[in-house]
């Protein structure tokens, strides 16, 4: 019989979540530059954002979003198999195709649409799909859409795919599918993307992978590890490195079609609107001029990671610009985080379900915007905090 109150499934999730300490909540900040941010009226050094390249607030990218404001206005106004195809979309694509070594790209909303909609596509009730164990949720979300039978490895431990591989491929599925990261967006470790391709071509699987946090950051020309390599599939999105919004899949040509037919994400969702693509083709222009910067940015992560260690900090098994301060306990965590608030560093406190019970952190992730200074600031704080 259904309750009076309609609403009483609500009342309790959030008072579940309110009592284990995990009830979230929307806190505004405003950006001053690449690193610095205002909330609740204090200046902060951002040690939260994804904005890697600190291209978020480049002058070549907010010139190109207005330019292509000017010339094409606000929106698409339809989907891309209506009237939302631009020529700007296409030439976009080319580019990332070539940037990429990929026949083919195909634009998309942002990387979770992309994810939870692309996956479904590719796979059916017939077809099984082995994923890393600490995926993210869109790959999760798109796999559970699909109905295929999920098999899910230990972190990092492709014996055991290889494995699960073995056993699978002799069975009678439609496909096999093998889904992970590149960069693990909580740990900031890395997969082994030559070993991932051995596999796959082993065992005759497709492999997809999410390059979110290596594009712009690692690969040849900032492009991702997944670039220039025999993969089937790869996601990359903008919202990070890129300094934009938005998302794209590098893929054969016959899968971009495929997908252009369907993929109910791309065809029933509007375009991306050209200011979008204005700040996309500005970055994509600017990413083979940014090495200088990226090896700032990775040795800057590898002194901070050393400096914490010696600290007695658990960095886990980072080797990128990501580096989690794994302190365990939800309630240290985020005593941790309010400290460094107090300290004028912004740096949130990530708990379950996010991550593993147990494994809460401070996720720290460095931009090459970050100074001596900022890293220092940081250090020192983490020294004169007595959790």
């Amino acid at each position: 019989m259904v309750q009076k109150d309609k609403f009483t499934f609500v009342e309790a999730a959030l008072a579940r979540r309110t009592e284990n300490q995990q009830l979230r909540s929307l806190q505004p900040v405003e950006p001053i530059d690449a690193v610095q941010v205002i909330q609740h009226g204090c200046r902060q050094i951002n040690f939260s954002s994804n904005d890697y390249l600190g291209l978020a607030k480049h002058p070549a990218l907010i010139a190109a979003a207005q330019q292509y404001t000017a010339h094409y206005g606000t929106s698409a106004s339809a989907s891309r198999l209506v009237t939302g195809t631009y020529e700007i979309h296409q030439q976009l694509e080319a580019k990332l195709a070539a940037a990429c070594g990929q026949e083919a790209a195909l634009l998309f909303s942002s990387g979770f649409q992309a994810n939870s909609t692309v996956l479904p596509a590719l796979l059916n009730r017939h077809a099984v799909v082995l994923c890393d164990r600490l995926v993210h949720s869109s790959l999760i979300q798109g796999i559970l859409a699909s109905d295929a039978r999920l098999i899910r490895y230990g972190h990092g431990n492709l014996r055991q795919l290889e494995h699960h591989l073995e056993a699978v491929s002799s069975a009678s599925y439609s496909r096999i599918l093998i889904v992970t990261e590149t960069v693990f967006s909580m740990d900031g470790d890395q997969t082994d993307v030559s070993a991932l391709i051995q596999l796959a071509q082993r065992y005759n699987a497709i492999l997809y992978l999410d390059d979110a946090h290596g594009l712009g950051v690692l690969g040849q020309g900032g492009m991702g590890l997944a670039a220039h390599q025999s993969v089937d599939l790869t996601v990359g999105t903008f919202g990070k490195a890129f300094g934009a919004f938005g998302a794209f899949v590098a893929c054969s040509q016959k899968l971009r079609d495929y997908l252009i037919n369907c993929c109910p994400g791309f065809i029933y969702t509007t375009a991306l609107p050209p200011a979008v693509l204005g700040s996309i083709d500005a970055a994509l222009s600017l990413m083979p001029q940014l090495e200088a910067e990226r090896q700032k940015l990775m040795q800057q992560a590898e002194t901070l990671r050393t400096q914490l260690q010696q600290m007695g900090f658990d960095t886990g098994a980072s080797t990128t610009q990501i580096i989690p301060l794994i302190v365990g306990a939800e309630d240290k965590t985020l005593r941790l985080s309010q400290w460094l608030a107090t300290q004028g560093i912004l740096a949130t406190a990530i708990r379950p379900p996010t991550v593993a019970p147990g494994t809460a952190r401070i996720r720290l992730a460095l931009s090459a915007c970050h100074t001596p200074d900022h890293l220092a600031h940081l250090i020192h704080s983490l020294k004169t905090w007595h959790g």
